[in-house]
C-alpha cells in the first residue's frame, strides 16, 4: 500500500502497542478471576446463624 504524502499509518510499532495492551489485560482479567475465586461469601442462614451464636455467648 503506497501512501500519500502527509498520510501516517500506525504502522508495527502501534500493532506491538495494542497486542502488547491486549496481553496485558488477558493476564490482569485472569487474574482478577483467581482472587475472586478465593473469596469466600458468607450466606444468608450462615449470617443469622453467627448472629444467633454472638448473642449467645454475650448472654452467658
Amino acid at each position: 500500500m503506497v501512501l500519500a504524502a502527509g498520510e501516517v499509518s500506525p504502522g508495527l510499532l502501534g500493532f506491538v502497542v495494542v497486542a502488547l495492551l491486549g496481553f496485558a489485560l488477558y493476564i490482569l482479567i485472569k487474574s482478577m478471576n483467581k482472587q475472586m475465586s478465593k473469596i469466600q461469601v458468607p450466606r444468608e442462614g450462615e449470617i443469622e446463624a453467627e448472629a444467633a451464636r454472638e448473642d449467645e455467648k454475650a448472654k452467658k
